[in-house]
């Protein structure tokens, strides 16, 4: 069984992964692209029992533009965004990908809220294309 660990840049804050992800996307909404720092966000999301979570984090809750609840826990030292809850599969944990640190990491599937893409994206046409 793959176990993939993802943590902040100080290294506070983990999460390990065992388990092939149940979705990967990218999403192009604002909130995405202010919390990656990017034009898009890509995240991975786990089943909740192949999540263990290490370290301390702080809670940010947000409601989305589709209207439902997010929770972000974030590392109080370094404010990385480790893990999330909430959206299109509430019962998963979603971790951004690039926290992974892995390059052979699997591609994205999904890509959401295409309406706020950066018109100089380009998503493979293999990819489910949303909004």
């Amino acid at each position: 069984m793959t176990t993939r660990t993802a943590s902040c840049r100080c290294g506070a804050l983990s999460a390990t992964c065992e388990g092939e992800p149940i979705r990967i996307s990218v999403c192009h909404c604002f909130a995405c692209q202010q919390r990656s720092g990017s034009p898009f966000g890509e995240q991975a999301r786990f089943p909740v029992d192949k999540v263990t979570i290490a370290g301390d984090s702080t809670e940010w809750v947000r409601t989305t533009d589709a209207g439902n609840l997010t929770h972000y826990h974030f590392c109080p030292t370094c404010g990385t965004t480790v893990w999330y809850m909430g959206g299109p599969i509430p019962d998963a944990i979603a971790i951004p990908v690039g926290l992974f640190c892995d390059p052979d990491f699997p591609p994205p599937r999904h890509s959401v809220w295409e309406a706020r893409k950066h018109p100089w994206v380009t998503i493979d046409a293999d990819v489910e294309h949303m909004n």
